[in-house]
């Protein structure tokens, strides 16, 4: 029986000694670097390009929701163009992350970066120090040419001076970080854009590389970014924010299913009048984690096209709870 508890003892030892230096290596370890090839894009002074960028950053791509202050919520939704100088925080299960400042301030935004170290962020999910981005920004397959427009507009934000913290991992973070489960999304390999028009083909393009519809409209791990659920339909879960763009306690929303499932899908029945209409209405729901004053801004042959494509996807069967839901998810 002593030997059996001697056993006993040193065993204990071991894996408490083992639980040790692994909870050690992880808190001390440093995030992993990653190579990424940079890509040959080039910001043009082209007032066309431009304008198209600007279009981009402060419509479908929705640059603006992430990158403006919290505390200038209102004007974003009003379509006013305001800096885009950072520093909200998305308190994850992970940890704290700060959005970076953007604007072409050269200490505390992107001034000093090259136009390449910009694009192979964009396309890669790779920051300029090599870590990878958590998967926040999926613009991995932008066209070339959109990427060029929406570095040659970032160019022209005037500088703004707010530096931003770094990301706040908390253990979990840590652990996370230690065990590489946080890699760049993008592989580089961006298929042929199609030309912008109102076709099914041009929608695909809008809902999977620029505006994100798929991000949100699908269930993803919050841990890792991982998509877990079927595309489009739905089924993910957003804190509640108010005017201000804070979080309020005890509510969320869940996004809706796009699919056009006869039963569950939310838009299966609107025509393309009636989602052009919907979308250029803007917000109708305070709090709503949806970038309504930035999709309210998309012009209307990109309206049809987005339409078109989540018509033409696969029906999925996804029930999912109409406005804003209190505690726990039925």
């Amino acid at each position: 029986m002593k030997r059996f508890l001697k056993i006993l003892k040193w065993f204990a030892i071991t894996v408490v000694s083992i639980i040790v230096l692994f909870i050690a290596y992880a808190l001390l370890r440093s995030q992993d670097t990653f190579d990424a090839p940079y890509p040959d894009i080039i910001a043009s002074t082209d007032s066309s390009l431009i304008e198209r960028g600007k279009y981009l950053v402060y419509g479908p791509a929705h640059c603006a929701y992430c990158h403006a202050p919290s505390d200038e919520f209102k004007l974003v939704e009003a379509g006013e163009i305001v800096p885009l100088s950072g520093g909200n925080i998305f308190a994850l299960p992970v940890g704290n992350i700060y959005v970076p400042n953007i604007t072409s301030d050269k200490s505390t935004g992107i001034g000093s970066f090259t136009d390449d170290e910009l694009a192979r962020t964009l396309r890669y999910g790779v920051k300029r120090n090599g870590h990878a981005l958590l998967d926040f920004m999926p613009f991995y397959d932008v066209s070339d040419e959109d990427l060029t427009a929406i570095i040659s507009y970032l160019r022209t934000e005037p500088p703004v001076n707010n530096p931003v913290p770094q990301n706040e991992w908390n253990f979990m973070g840590k652990i996370i970080l230690a065990l590489g489960m946080i890699k760049p999304s993008g592989d580089g390999i961006v298929p042929p854009s199609p030309a912008p028009d109102s076709t099914a083909e041009y929608g695909k393009y809008l809902a999977g590389s620029v505006a994100n519809c798929r991000g949100c409209h699908t269930k993803r791990d919050m841990m890792t970014g991982s998509y877990v659920g079927i595309d489009y339909a739905g089924d993910m879960q957003f804190e509640v924010l108010d005017e201000n763009g804070k979080i309020v306690p005890g509510k969320h929303f869940v996004s809706p299913n796009l699919t056009p499932d006869k039963e569950t899908g939310r838009i299966t029945y609107w025509n393309d009048e009636a989602f052009v209409k919907r979308l250029q209405t803007g917000r109708v729901i305070e709090g709503s984690p949806m970038p309504w004053g930035a999709f309210s801004r998309m012009n209307e042959e990109d309206l049809k096209a987005l339409n078109k494509y989540l018509h033409s996807l696969q029906p999925v069967y996804s029930q999912t709870p109409i406005g804003v839901q209190e505690g726990d998810p039925e």
